[in-house]
């Protein structure tokens, strides 16, 4: 571990520009980061938080192949939608920057170039996966084949999205191409790798002995079973049209692989970002002083934890992570949250249904973090935390202390009495907390850090709630004015303890007491909280309550997404056996109408039916009763199979068969041709 940083450079996982942000990253990873990087500039921290978009790579090619446009219209797309929502949600990145900048494919460039001088990589002709027809070789998510490792027979060329590991296209089983959807062949092609294998022992000294109690288990675990797995070398470029050119002669055609290129856009953008404000960049990559904290997603721990930091060790002159939090994954309404299935909260989305509550899904998602597994958002949940939590406790205080302050002080804070037992206890509780939340920030904590941040409010609450000042006041002014006191401190603490969780609701409560947020330092007496004589400003609801129609809202847009996916993968049942002319002329179908129906005894999905077929009116028990009422379908013209053998259900003698057939939706409906006008009886045919 790094022992007194002097510096601090924090980075976050950089978003593929293929679609927006939901809250799936921001759960993993945007607003965990926020919170350390606002904490430690509370600190008075140096810090360079850097993120940036990923431009590069295969999911930026297929989706420009799908919406038809060209890659560089997908990346200018997307990068201006989550730059935006990143911006209005509150992340307080010092530089986000664009992969595809000039000053990023410079850095990655020299990076490749330097340790292809100094002999770092193995030059290899490998057999590689290839697309006949679309005449193109398949690199990472161009394929599609079957895990080798847990059998999901929808992982990619690069990744099994369901177990987790990271894969070659050539270790998938029955490969097939995302392009044409063609089997692929093997077929002969150059790439440089970097041999893995040659850090086994600088990774098992530097993170399997260095970071064995450091680093979250899951981090350590995954890491550990792939370095005992046994490390291979590792392509570092790719055979695509879309990336930086490999900058090497013989090379004409070939890109630097994403996961090559990627992180090198953290150097990158602290480079942009020292140039704009005058600082030293190398300061924050290379100095043994500087800490440095990345944040990412579990699907990402292998390459910051192995690839990368090999990467690093073979350049020679940069500083290792001190640490890589990753979390787990977050889940929606129990199904796995699904770009390609719409099955998301998108963060643009979430801001324009709800423009004025950015702290209420950064409260849902630190309180629920997935930070030791999986865990599941619902909307249900949001809106109880929103209303029971956020506005039930910490709004609720707030809005009882300024309120009383402005009813018996005129807004005024009073000058204190003498303090009983209680009062000193409540501020010496008051007092620990800024060092029992740093404790929990600086160990990646966030989610405990946050409970400890509303015991804060539910110290206020239980102080106001015991000591009764409305009560008081009648009978001793002079002890109101310590209790008014006493709650005002701990409501000008939580304008500067809930700065790093939320924003928002701290520039909020600064502007209600009339104060500015404090510096985080964990020497209480040292915090300017409000002082007696100080004027604070009116009452505003800090948290409104979000009502039941703004779920159902969310609700409807998630089982819209839902129905849609199930027409956009409804597959059409095999042809059947073919049949002769002479067999399909013995069919006979009429035209008929229900004249009666009612539900058969004891039975939940059978209606007996009586149908005039025009030629007779015949019995006909048909399993519609999960789908019709007897009312619904007395009167409705149908399509009749007059000459099917005749048939006993539950003692009734059926006469026939009613065509019908389900909607995508499941929704089971009748089969019938335009019959306007038309007679029961005529023959369909």
């Amino acid at each position: 571990m790094t022992q007194n940083p002097k510096r601090y450079t924090i980075t976050a996982a950089l978003p593929y520009t293929n679609g927006p942000i939901h809250i799936g990253h921001l759960a993993g990873v945007y607003v965990p980061s926020d919170i350390y990087a606002r904490y430690l500039r509370l600190q008075g921290k140096d810090v360079a938080f850097i993120c940036g978009s990923d431009e590069h790579g295969v999911a930026i090619s297929m989706k420009a192949r799908k919406e038809g446009i060209t890659p560089q219209e997908v990346i200018d797309k997307y990068d201006g939608i989550i730059r935006t929502s990143f911006q209005d949600f509150g992340i307080s990145f010092d530089n986000y920057s664009r992969t595809s900048a000039q000053i990023h494919h410079d850095t990655a460039s020299e990076f490749f170039r330097k340790l292809y001088d100094a002999g770092k990589f193995i030059e290899e002709t490998t057999e590689q996966l290839y697309d006949e027809e679309a005449h193109q070789f398949l690199a990472d998510r161009f394929v599609i084949g079957t895990c080798p490792k847990c059998g999901n027979e929808e992982a990619y060329g690069d990744q099994c999205e369901k177990c987790g590991s990271t894969l070659n296209a050539t270790d998938l089983i029955n490969p097939k191409s995302t392009i044409t959807g063609s089997k692929p062949v093997l077929k002969s092609t150059k790439h440089w790798f970097l041999p893995l294998n040659e850090y086994d022992t600088f990774l098992r000294e530097w993170i399997l002995e260095g970071h064995k109690n450091d680093w979250k288990p899951n981090v350590y675990g995954q890491v550990k079973s792939w370095v005992d797995g046994g490390l291979e070398p590792r392509a570092v470029t790719r055979d695509l049209d879309w990336g930086i050119d490999v900058p090497v002669q013989g090379a004409e055609g070939k890109k630097l692989y994403v996961w090559f290129d990627a992180p090198i856009g953290y150097i990158s953008s602290t480079k942009e970002w020292a140039q704009r404000v005058g600082k030293n960049w190398k300061d924050y990559w290379k100095k043994e002083d500087t800490k440095l904290v990345h944040f990412i997603g579990k699907d990402n721990i292998v390459f910051h934890c192995v690839i990368f930091p090999a990467m690093l060790k073979a350049e020679g002159t940069y500083i290792l992570p001190d640490n890589v939090p990753a979390n787990e994954f977050l889940n929606l309404e129990g199904n796995k949250l699904s770009t390609s299935k719409n099955w998301a909260v998108w963060l643009h989305e979430y801001l324009q249904d709800f423009p004025d509550k950015q702290d209420a899904l950064r409260y849902a998602l630190t309180a629920n973090a997935p930070e030791t597994k999986d865990n599941d958002f619902t909307w249900k949940d949001f809106q109880a935390r929103n209303n029971n939590e956020l506005a039930a406790i910490f709004g609720n205080f707030i809005n009882r202390v300024v309120v009383l302050t402005h009813k018996y002080y005129n807004g005024i804070v009073p000058t204190p009495n003498e303090f009983l037992e209680v009062d000193e206890q409540t501020l010496a509780e008051l007092k620990a907390y800024p060092a029992v939340i740093s404790s929990s920030i600086e160990r990646y904590r966030f989610r405990e850090a946050l409970g400890e941040m509303m015991n804060v409010a539910r110290l206020g609450n239980k102080y106001l709630a015991d000591e009764e000042p409305w009560k008081m006041i009648k009978t001793d002014e002079q002890r109101v004015k310590t209790q008014m006191y006493v709650a005002l401190q701990i409501a000008s603490a939580l304008a500067t303890l809930c700065e790093p969780f939320l924003p928002f609701t701290s520039a909020k409560l600064c502007k209600i007491l009339n104060i500015q947020s404090n510096s985080w330092d964990l020497e209480f007496e040292h915090w300017n909280v409000t002082k007696a004589g100080h004027q604070i400003g009116e009452a505003e609801i800090l948290f409104a309550q979000i009502e039941d129609a703004d779920i159902q809202k969310q609700l409807d847009k998630l089982e819209a997404s839902k129905q849609a996916n199930k027409i956009a993968n409804m597959k059409a049942e095999p042809q059947k056996e073919t049949i002769t002319f002479e067999d399909f002329a013995k069919v006979d179908l009429r035209i008929g109408t229900i004249i009666e129906a009612e539900k058969m005894p004891k039975a939940n999905k059978l209606l007996v039916l009586k149908v005039d077929t025009g030629i007779d009116v015949r019995t006909i028990v048909s399993g519609i009763a999960e789908h019709f009422t007897p009312e619904e379908v007395v009167g409705k013209q149908v399509t009749v199979l007059v000459n099917l053998a005749p048939r006993a259900l539950r003692g009734v003698e059926s006469e026939g068969m009613l065509l019908l057939t389900n909607t995508p939706e499941g929704k089971l409906v009748f089969v019938n041709p335009d019959t306007e006008g038309v007679s029961n009886g005529a023959i369909i045919g």
